[in-house]
């Protein structure tokens, strides 16, 4: 029996895949669980539509992510810390950090899309790179100061 996957299946395929499986396991698995549907003309249009739908949310996502990157290229951005002895902060600057001082300057970016891989724990300048997207870095200066 022909089906058309409405979820990604391991060891079968993608969503919109065109699969050919054994009648039991499409009628009693696939079907029931929303997994998959019969592959007739309405339902093959039906999740052609659904894949347009995505790749122009997708190219949105990427238009908007890029206009960012746009805006933050070349950006300093200035955090102020307690410093003890010889440089060294009192606790460290994380991703929260500068997404919050990101959000101050007006930009709004979740930390998890900044790619820090160890705490800044010393006085100084360091390169930073943002992902916005899977196609789209930007990298921004972060001067952390002593206040």
């Amino acid at each position: 029996m022909k089906v058309v996957l409405l979820q990604d299946l391991e060891g079968y395929g993608v969503f919109g895949d065109v699969i050919n499986v054994k009648d039991g396991f499409a009628n009693n698995y696939l079907i029931p669980r929303g997994i998959a549907l019969p592959a007739t003309e309405g339902n093959l249009r039906h999740v052609k539509s659904i894949i347009q739908q995505r790749m122009r949310k997708l190219q949105r996502e990427k238009e908007k992510a890029i206009s960012l990157a746009k805006a933050l290229e070349g950006l300093i951005l200035e955090i102020p810390r307690p410093v003890g002895e010889k440089g060294k902060l009192f606790g460290s600057v994380t991703a929260a950090d500068i997404s919050n001082a990101l959000k101050e300057k007006g930009f709004d970016v979740d930390r998890k899309r900044i790619l820090l891989k160890t705490p800044i724990k010393d006085v100084g300048i360091y390169t930073v790179q943002i992902r916005l997207h899977p196609q789209v870095n930007v990298e921004i200066k972060v001067e952390v100061k002593p206040v």
